[in-house]
């Protein structure tokens, strides 16, 4: 069998395109990507604006995500690691909390910080060697509950869920009421007590990048919009008609594929404002969070106290907005600023630029770990990929498109690959 000459489609040169295209490589197939945007990435872009290495929404590449080690080169990446803690902004005060075993510094600010009680914090302690014991595995097989729930069946107090929890992971779920699986706060607990938060130096979208400069029998289409996919036939924005004997989708299939069963997705939105000032509020490379329950603002986080390639005189400031709202662009910039000098005193601002992602992240509601590769065909010569079909994470987009070109491999070769 020449599987050389097998016509292989990806739709979506996001992470899961991208990989599974590195897996369809490394077994001698040369894919086609078709991209609607110019460059690689999806979700995943890091603009340069005035000198500033601008991200898409404020993201990290957790360390310890295993499917990330696999697939990327880390040392490449020159990954800039975060504190692992937080600067928590409560009654006009700066408060850091964090992980006195990674950092002993935060020891005793942690320790007679009004965070939380002394309880919740050995609770925290609790919880993190608890998770280091319990399996991915064990972790997706659990019953689902809300992370809320789940916070104080454990035992935590209001105040530390309402403190640190809530605005933590919020910005991390994208949702303001911690109605996220149980599950996948473990997933993320874990993962957090195993490694750490880290950036690439050149900014997220490196990450797309690495994958794309790897790929050496890849066709790329950029500006190439499908519209339809319909009897082996990709179907074009531009009126054209593509022949395919396997197509992987790694963007929304609905909006390519007629008359689908349970596959709309829900998504969850947010705005990425970014400042430049002259002075950092946080010293250390800390995410920020906002304990005011009132405010807009959920995080701030100063790119500029990590080292960067690109860089302008002054710092830069990224602030994250997951609440909804009627505010127009200018009204949501005065009032997020008015938010950053009452709440963390920041006051010498200058707007730079205003992201509105209303795609971040998928709303799921049964998360899962992984799937096997039959798991992700749709229908003959149809596969699925993207973290939409497990859990809103770059870990499961990098699974999916795995386990989506072994599902095109099984169907070439009669046989299952592990």
């Amino acid at each position: 069998m020449n599987k050389q000459s097998k016509k292989v489609h990806i739709v979506g040169s996001g992470v899961s395109g991208l990989i599974a295209a590195t897996v369809l490589e490394k077994n001698g197939i040369s894919p086609i990507i078709m991209e609607a945007s110019e460059r690689v990435g999806g979700r995943i872009k890091t603009d340069i604006t005035d000198g500033y290495q601008l991200d898409h929404g404020f993201q990290v590449l957790l360390s310890s995500y295993k499917a990330a080690k696999k697939y990327l080169n880390f040392q490449d990446l020159e990954l800039q690691t975060l504190k692992a803690g937080a600067c928590i902004f409560k009654d006009g005060k700066k408060i850091s909390f964090g992980d006195p075993l990674r950092d002993p510094t935060l020891l005793f600010s942690t320790l007679f910080s009004n965070i939380g009680t002394l309880n919740d914090k050995i609770k925290i302690a609790k919880l993190n060697f608890k998770l280091q014991k319990k399996s991915i595995v064990s972790i997706f097989a659990t019953k689902e509950v809300t992370t809320n729930q789940y916070l104080k069946d454990f035992g935590f107090s209001n105040k530390i869920i309402d403190h640190f929890f809530l605005p933590f992971f919020n910005g991390i779920f994208l949702e303001t009421r911690l109605k996220t699986s149980s599950r996948m706060f473990e997933f993320i607990f874990k993962k957090f007590g195993e490694g750490s938060a880290t950036i690439p130096k050149n900014g997220m979208e490196q990450i797309s990048k690495q994958l794309k400069n790897n790929l050496k029998n890849t066709t790329f289409y950029f500006n190439t919009k499908v519209i339809a996919i319909e009897n082996q036939q990709i179907k074009l924005s531009n009126k054209k008609n593509i022949n395919s004997e396997y197509t992987i989708i790694a963007t929304e299939p609905n909006k390519i594929i007629s008359n689908l069963n349970n596959q709309n997705i829900e998504w969850k939105s947010c705005y990425n404002l970014y400042f430049t000032t002259k002075i950092k509020v946080i010293k250390k490379a800390f995410i920020g969070l906002i304990t005011n329950k009132e405010s807009l603002i959920n995080n701030i986080f100063y790119p500029t106290s990590i080292p960067t390639k690109s860089k302008g005189s002054c710092e830069l400031l990224s602030v994250t907005v997951i609440k909804s709202h009627n505010l127009s662009e200018v009204e949501l910039i005065n009032q997020v600023e008015k938010e950053l000098h009452e709440l963390c005193n920041i006051t010498d601002l200058k707007f730079l630029k205003l992201y509105h992602i209303p795609k971040a992240l998928p709303q799921i509601n049964n998360v899962q770990y992984e799937l096997s590769p039959s798991e992700t065909k749709l229908k003959d010569g149809i596969y699925l990929a993207g973290d939409v079909l497990l859990n809103g994470s770059l870990n499961a987009a990098i699974l999916a498109g795995e386990n989506a070109a072994k599902g095109v491999l099984e169907a070439i070769n009669k046989t299952v690959i592990n």
